[in-house]
């Protein structure tokens, strides 16, 4: 299979390249948030696509013709085409399909429940990516497929960063779309109240078994066509894990302190970033971490709620 590399329209400066029946759109630097890379595929009967970032709304027909939208997971970021493709069929991983479904879904599985916040949060999300909620959308489990003619997908449930965070596999030309495993190096995400640090681990652990020949991020990395670098680099983002539970320990060989405390010193994002979602996405991140100090007997916590080093 011959990777084929061209660019759209020169006024939008949408760059592409084609597996076969397979082509990846990238968005603004590479799919960087708040935009992200789109896959199409064209089957003979069916033609589908992987989630509907910003980059969508600058493909022209050859986006507007899709027929069915596979989603690989539900957050505002891969919904922001969804607008254009009021008579397709979308698909979503069951566990996140309320979220699909509807901005209370949406809301749930975030965690937020501060209406000051969540009025902010759907503004923002109306007026940067076009958010309109599927009624209508599916719900598909793991192990479903699809056929497109001559092509087909297949889906592999990988949850960690949401609930239903899925692997699309497009056969026979061997394209995954890992969606939000995306190896950059924020490292990965597990701050929503569907998220799960446990299920994150063991998602990334089987993660090299699908077989793949090309992997495809929905941000900042793009495209891999060589094994060795994307396990390189998913053995880096793998780290981030084990790399934040010991800086839990060296903030805690300090000195004592709270969940809120730990939160201040943030896990994820930078000293002093301030969002509407920052604090509860790093409290509930860093509470996952001490769930697992706790079991293993490398922190204590005393009835106060103020955690240390065993």
């Amino acid at each position: 299979m011959t990777a084929v590399f061209r660019q759209t329209d020169p006024l939008t400066a949408v760059s592409r390249i084609d597996f076969g029946r397979v082509s990846v759109f990238f968005g603004q630097k590479n799919g960087k948030y708040p935009d992200g890379n789109q896959v199409l595929i064209r089957g003979t009967d069916t033609r589908a696509a992987f989630d509907t970032p910003i980059v969508a709304n600058h493909i022209g027909p050859e986006f507007d013709a899709t027929e069915l939208v596979v989603m690989g997971h539900v957050h505002e970021d891969h919904m922001a085409g969804l607008h254009r493709l009021p008579a397709a069929a979308v698909h979503v991983h069951e566990a996140d399909l309320p979220a699909a479904q509807g901005w209370d879904g949406m809301l749930k599985a975030f965690g937020m429940t501060d209406p000051a916040v969540i009025q902010d949060m759907l503004a923002k999300f109306q007026r940067d990516f076009f958010y309109a909620p599927r009624p209508d959308a599916r719900g598909y489990v793991d192990g479903a497929r699809w056929d497109l003619g001559r092509t087909g997908i297949r889906a592999f449930h990988m949850p960690g960063h949401t609930a239903g965070h899925t692997v699309l596999l497009v056969e026979p030309e061997g394209v995954a779309f890992i969606g939000d495993i995306d190896l950059t190096g924020f490292g990965p995400y597990y701050g929503d109240a569907g998220s799960s640090l446990r299920d994150f681990r063991r998602s990334l652990a089987r993660l090299p078994d699908i077989p793949a020949k090309v992997w495809v991020t929905s941000h900042h990395r793009g495209v891999y066509t060589e094994r060795e670098r994307f396990l390189r680099d998913l053995a880096a983002f793998a780290a981030k894990f084990d790399e934040r539970a010991q800086r839990l320990l060296d903030l805690l060989r300090e000195s004592p302190k709270t969940l809120a405390q730990l939160a201040q010193h943030r896990m994820l994002y930078p000293p002093g970033y301030e969002s509407p979602w920052v604090v509860d996405a790093e409290t509930r991140t860093i509470s996952q971490h001490l769930v697992e100090l706790l079991a293993d007997g490398q922190v204590q916590v005393d009835g106060r709620g103020v955690y240390r080093t065993a």
